[in-house]
């Protein structure tokens, strides 16, 4: 793909500036276009202002083979995209009467007189094609000349979405050479490493994977790694190379990596203990309840959930969980002793072939030189294996109290893993 075949996206509208409004069309247009092989090099956002427009539309062409603009096309003042875009041209603004007379009947099948200021939306730039939007009153325009390719789009996304399918899409292959194949992604997902320790771990890799790219995208609770194929082989080139690729750091990783694409590893767990026919009863005291949550977030998780109990304080660790009071004393409730001594109570209490327990210290306040906020204990327990494992969590308090609740759901995910291996 040269230099410039690659595609800008430009959305406007205040709207998008202020937060009212989530920009959903550049994500559905940067996937959209990659099955073409037709890729987006840039996305910006600019108010309802003619100069700040007319100067980002410049500024795209200048980089890229072709720019969509999404949103503006309204029929109200503050709606500027078609005249700062036609001023990039040079082109003023004309009637179209077959597109009024389309405007106009459709409110008339309604019921309804089309307001005045509807006319504004049938103004087409001399020289544009019009493309007819059947799902609203705005149609698409494409700008093809001295200075470039310029598609307006109305910022609604189904309407944005059909365009794009009827007309856009099929202007876009013909204008711009689209590249040798496809653009296609594979995703790993990493839990219980840093993002710079992995990527250290990595590097060698990493070094020897042209064309393809690796990028790494922390969620919060857990690292997905990106492997890329922009385009550059053909589909069944980019396949292999990506099946070797993903092999390679998948064996790299071991147990650190536990899902592909969008799993949940909640639903990965909970499919595991289905398959064994198990069940997991949870005990949990930082957490709040989260675990339990995020493994009953599915339906059908009646199949694989026994129980849970959160027990904050250390009455109800004695009371709900058995936990000794001297251990409790003498230790601390946020200890391995404590974690261990829940894990073996909800098994006791529920008869669960498989539990979890957490404790810890999720802050703000309540840590100490020796703990920490952001010491967290976990248990685990599958059949005759158990595992208690201190972690070192970072964060605000929410932050910190679902890292603990991924690092549960991981730690019985890899006994029940080491079980069948």
């Amino acid at each position: 793909m040269s230099a410039r075949a690659g595609i800008e996206v430009v959305a406007i509208g205040d709207e998008l500036l202020l937060g009212d409004t989530t920009d959903t069309n550049g994500s559905w247009l940067g996937q959209r276009l990659a099955a073409e092989g037709l890729r987006v090099t840039g996305r910006a956002v600019v108010g309802d202002d003619d100069a700040a427009i007319r100067a980002a539309v410049e500024s795209a062409l200048g980089r890229a083979g072709a720019v969509l603009c999404c949103g503006g096309l309204g029929p109200t003042p503050d709606d500027r995209t078609r005249a700062a875009v036609a001023a990039v041209y040079g082109w003023p603004l004309e009637l179209d009467e077959s597109w009024l007379d389309v405007i106009r009947e459709r409110f008339v099948r309604r019921g309804m007189t089309m307001p005045a200021i509807n006319r504004v939306q049938a103004e087409v730039p001399r020289g544009a094609r019009l493309l007819r939007n059947e799902l609203g009153t705005a149609p698409g325009l494409i700008l093809d000349g001295a200075p470039g390719l310029v598609v307006l789009l109305p910022g609604i996304p189904s309407e944005l979405r059909w365009l794009m399918e009827h007309g856009v899409i099929e202007h876009l292959r013909q204008r711009l050479a689209p590249s040798r194949g496809r653009v296609q992604k594979r995703v790993l997902r990493v839990t219980g490493i840093a993002e710079s320790a992995l990527a250290e771990r990595l590097a060698d890799i990493e070094a020897t994977l042209a064309p393809l790219t690796l990028a790494y995208l922390p969620s919060g609770i857990s690292i997905d790694l990106r492997l890329t194929s922009w385009g550059d082989q053909t589909d069944a080139e980019a396949a292999a190379a990506l099946d070797d690729a993903e092999r390679r750091l998948s064996e790299r990783l071991g147990t650190l990596a536990w899902g592909r694409g969008d799993d949940d590893l909640a639903a990965l767990l909970g499919q595991a203990l289905r398959d064994r026919g198990l069940q997991v009863a949870v005990a949990e005291s930082c957490t709040g309840g989260l675990v339990a949550k995020r493994l009953t977030d599915a339906a059908g998780a009646s199949d694989y959930v026994n129980a849970g109990v959160v027990a904050y304080s250390n009455d109800a660790k004695q009371a709900l969980l058995g936990v000794d009071a001297a251990l409790l004393q003498a230790h601390g409730a946020v200890s391995e002793p404590v974690a261990a001594a829940m894990l073996e109570g909800i098994r006791r209490r529920t008869g669960a072939s498989c539990a979890i327990s957490v404790t810890g210290v999720a802050g703000p306040g309540g840590g100490t030189a020796e703990k920490p906020v952001g010491t967290v204990w976990i248990g685990a327990a599958a059949g005759d294996g158990s595992r208690v494992q201190l972690y070192r969590l970072f964060g605000t308090r929410a932050e910190i109290r679902a890292r603990a609740c991924q690092a549960a759901l991981k730690q019985l995910f890899d006994l029940l893993r080491e079980e069948t291996s």
